[in-house]
């Protein structure tokens, strides 16, 4: 790993995820009644779980506002989610005040345009495999995995490493 990389990596203490495109595949599925329905990846829940145990609470903002997000988050124990947000860069000054935080101390994931100026803002943005080729040019790490398929969980991975790492 990069020293730069571990030298972000080691100052995180919150995690902040989008969700189409990161925690799904970015497919939104509907029923005969239209219903929305999106598939979450067991691995990216182990993710927050495994970082949650070592005080890395996670926080999710996203544009859509649906009942399986809602259901997903509190299953999940996310810290706070933020749905129906247009510019999420704009509530990063609330969640570092809330927190007592700087924003070079929280990583962001995010896949596309609409993640772009908060991307710009965290100490460590990351994205998808799969994501926005534009956004890839000003994020510090590019997941090997897609959306939805454990890209959160590779994040976790990469924290736990190397907070682990230096206990």
């Amino acid at each position: 790993m990069r020293k730069v990389l571990r030298t972000k990596i080691e100052k995180i203490k919150l995690v902040i995820t989008d969700v189409d495109g990161v925690l799904t595949d970015g497919g939104m599925y509907y029923t005969k009644q239209g219903d929305i329905m999106k598939r979450f990846h067991t691995r990216d829940g182990m993710g927050v779980t495994l970082l949650r145990n070592i005080g890395i609470s996670t926080i999710i903002i996203t544009g859509e506002q649906t009942q399986m997000v809602k259901m997903w988050s509190k299953k999940m124990k996310i810290k706070q989610l933020f749905d129906g947000i247009k510019n999420k860069e704009l509530i990063l000054n609330k969640i570092c005040k809330n927190n007592n935080l700087n924003p070079d101390q929280i990583a962001y994931i995010g896949d596309d345009i609409n993640d772009f100026n908060i991307l710009k803002k965290v100490g460590l943005a990351v994205i998808p495999n799969d994501g926005n080729n534009s956004i890839k040019k000003i994020c510090h790490y590019t997941c090997s995995t897609n959306g939805g398929y454990g890209a959160y969980r590779e994040l976790a991975d990469l924290i736990l490493e190397v907070k682990n790492g230096k206990k």
